[in-house]
């Protein structure tokens, strides 16, 4: 079997990491890290992921803002706030959750966000530092980040000469997963919906990681024996064996039939999911820092 990625333990030392350098930053340069959240409208599923980025914010000794903005807020007035908190010296980070409603250009309000305080890593000056290589300087969305952290775990900081498989070819995981990946000298292969022969292809990979939406759609004889699989997927699917109405979480990794396969394998929950939130914080120091012209830490 597989050895399992916990990823819940090793958020827990990238948080770790954070406070202790929070507290040096507080205590050598009087600087505390602030990171504000933006959310528009009352989607459930957006609340509780906003309630627990700030949790974690206060956690780590951050100064933490929240902004709820009733569903109706016209874009002019985020987009307000938004230059407000680009020019408060107190806010690091900008967060704006989405989706947004559908009369807000979602785009336009995130180029809005200063490059040097997007911790979501989604403004194009970001996007295109880690398109280019740029990586000391550039912020990386917080997933694929801390996916590339669990398979330095595994693999090391040195990933030259494997083969790499990404399953999806989103601007939020799929494409900052492969320029990653190019960075530490993988093969990069960007695999999607289109791609012929999808198994072949993910049966090359010593390092596969799949992103695509689709519960269970990658099987254990798609898993090259001894590969890496990072699965970023979090789908909910019906469990009737739990009772009549309940469900639980699957990734896009047919879990139970991979793990016989692969080296090394992250579960759905407990794997990529808490070091989303952990690199959130992780970014926001990074900009606090670089604010008091500390070096960048690394994680």
């Amino acid at each position: 079997m597989a050895e399992v990625i916990d990823g819940k333990l090793v958020a827990e030392d990238v948080v770790a990491t954070v406070k202790r350098l929070t507290a040096d930053l507080l205590a050598k340069h009087g600087v505390t890290p602030g990171l504000a959240v933006v959310i528009v409208g009352e989607d459930p599923a957006s609340q509780v992921y906003v309630s627990s980025k700030g949790k974690k914010a206060k956690e780590c000794g951050f100064h933490s803002v929240q902004h709820t903005l009733p569903a109706d807020t016209g874009e002019a007035e985020l987009l307000k706030l938004i230059g407000d908190l680009n020019a408060d010296p107190a806010i690091h980070g900008i967060l704006v959750q989405l989706p947004l409603p559908d009369h807000v250009d979602a785009g336009k309000v995130i180029q809005t966000i200063a490059p040097e305080k997007d911790v979501d890593g989604f403004h194009f000056i970001n996007v295109g530092k880690l398109g280019t290589g740029e990586l000391a300087t550039a912020f990386v969305p917080c997933t694929p980040a801390g996916s590339m952290l669990l398979i330095e775990r595994v693999r090391g900081k040195d990933l030259s000469g494997l083969n790499a498989v990404v399953v999806g070819r989103s601007n939020i995981v799929g494409k900052p997963m492969a320029n990653l990946l190019l960075a530490a000298n993988c093969t990069v292969t960007i695999a999607h919906s289109r791609t012929k022969d999808l198994p072949a292809i993910a049966r090359t990979a010593d390092i596969l990681v799949a992103a695509v939406g689709r519960p269970e759609m990658i099987k254990g004889d798609w898993v090259k024996p001894g590969a890496t699989v990072i699965d970023v997927g979090i789908n909910r699917i019906p469990a009737p064996e739990k009772g009549e109405g309940k469900s639980r979480l699957v990734g896009d990794v047919a879990y139970a039939e991979a793990a016989k396969v692969a080296g090394a394998i992250t579960p759905v929950p407990g794997g990529v999911g808490p070091m989303t939130i952990a690199m959130l914080m992780a970014n926001t120091l990074v900009s606090a820092s670089l604010t008091a012209g500390i070096e960048r830490p690394s994680f």
